[in-house]
């Protein structure tokens, strides 16, 4: 039996999944390995990812080799694309066969789609700890059912337990409201779970707040440990492009979600590129995918398609471990986000630490403007009129063609502070401290 720590981390999305919380997920893990813990991952069957993020094959080489993976079963017929294995009564009665279908997750635990999970990742967080004694454990949600096994172990055995919140599990981050989802047990079984956690993580301040008022008791272990960048194959610190004088190019990097801004973006680009002297000749190019999911969003592949002749490309996915390679290739990154001051997004950190410009394209109010403000490399839009987006982009393209080798260096000092690593050391080093208690 080795004598390092044992972490056990619960994570829905997990490599080679290309779903947004993927990143802290494995950068947490890696983490934590690098600092002389045994990992062991709990997370779904690769099936399940090809069915429904779809994958990202390089993003899984990053995985520390210390990390050991285990796979658990999730039978969530949300995923479940194939009609011809349908059973005949869904096939028929689609509607009738989903309300049905609902009682079997809330039963278990309050979630629809995922809480059905919970007796497997009970089973096997059992079966991990009787053959390695798990010290800590993790849960990253969402699904709010990753946070079961930390708190199953807690109960059972005396396991000390964080809950790591990449959103929110009853605020909605956008519109600042409680969400339909957020039924009287789901507030039931925060509180049961907080209540017996070690720590409870958040991204930011705003929604750390929002949860400190929510549940007062827990509010002393509730900690902002926010997103940062990672680094893969290909530095994310770039040099300024040689050939930015022979037209600018802007890059949009991310998932385009129906929460993205993208029409306003595209006509606040059309107005400026008509506009502007800075940006005659320029190109916008989108990176990412057309939706969450699999299928292209046909809405978002129409107006990327319309918006053509006004120099705007869609590129499609770029994988992550070796993005530092389309950084290279451009002058000025767009920072697209939903609106909703609980609001920050991972990408963020990111593009700062390329130190290209930044041209934000969201509401002023959202938690994102907080990390940016100090930004020797930041340009704001005053609001998403398309006119506004239009000036601020203008304003980003005049900061582009002029940055300085010196410059663009500094920024990309500046942004330092958020690499992911400095962001979980504080928190690895407490819980090593109470686990060798």
């Amino acid at each position: 039996m080795s004598a390092r720590p044992h972490l056990l981390y619960t994570a829905w999305s997990f490599p080679p999944s290309r779903a947004g919380g993927v990143y802290r997920a494995l950068a947490t893990v890696n983490a934590f390995a690098e600092s002389g813990w045994e990992v062991t991952v709990l997370t779904v069957p690769r099936r399940l990812l090809e069915e429904s993020t779809g994958t990202d094959e390089r993003l899984e080489a990053r995985v520390h080799p210390r990390v050991r993976v285990v796979r658990v079963d999730a039978d969530v017929p949300a995923f479940q694309n194939d009609i011809s294995a349908w059973p005949r009564r869904r096939a028929r009665h689609q509607e009738i066969w989903k309300l049905s279908d609902l009682w079997r997750d809330l039963v278990r635990f309050p979630e629809p789609n995922y809480g059905r999970w919970r007796p497997s990742l009970e089973r096997a967080a059992e079966q991990v700890h009787r053959s390695h004694p798990v010290d800590l454990a993790i849960g990253t949600a969402n699904p709010h059912v990753d946070f079961i096994p930390g708190w199953h172990l807690e109960r059972r055995y005396g396991v000390r337990h964080v809950m790591d919140y990449r959103d929110a599990w009853q605020l909605d981050v956008f519109s600042g409201r409680k969400l339909i989802t957020a039924i009287p047990a789901v507030g039931r079984w925060e509180r049961r779970m907080m209540s017996t956690a070690t720590e409870i993580w958040f991204v930011n301040e705003a929604i750390r707040e929002w949860h400190a008022s929510t549940h007062p008791r827990q509010a002393a272990r509730m900690r902002v440990v926010p997103n940062g960048f990672d680094e893969y194959e290909a530095p994310l610190a770039v040099p300024v492009r040689d050939d930015r004088a022979s037209g600018l190019t802007f890059g949009y990097i991310g998932t385009i979600s129906p929460k993205v801004p993208l029409v306003a973006l595209l006509d606040g680009w059309r107005i400026a590129r008509a506009s502007s002297p800075e940006l005659a000749g320029a190109r916008l190019a989108i990176y990412g995918y057309l939706g969450h999911f699999g299928g292209a969003d046909a809405g978002f592949a129409a107006a990327l398609e319309r918006a053509r002749d006004d120099g705007v490309t869609f590129e499609g996915p770029v994988s992550k471990a070796t993005i530092g390679e389309t950084y290279r290739g451009l002058d000025a990154l767009v920072l697209a986000l939903g609106t909703g001051r609980f609001v920050t997004s991972g990408k963020v950190y990111e593009y700062l630490a390329t130190g290209v410009p930044i041209v934000s394209v969201h509401d002023p109010s959202n938690a994102a403007t907080e990390v940016l403000r100090s930004s020797p490399a930041w340009v704001a839009t005053r609001s998403l009129s398309p006119s506004d987006i239009a000036e601020a982009l203008a304003g980003a393209a005049r900061m582009s063609a002029s940055q300085t080798d010196g410059e663009r260096r500094a920024a990309q000092e500046w942004a330092r502070r958020f690499e992911r690593r400095r962001q979980l050391a504080p928190r690895i080093a407490a819980l090593e401290a109470l686990v060798s208690r």
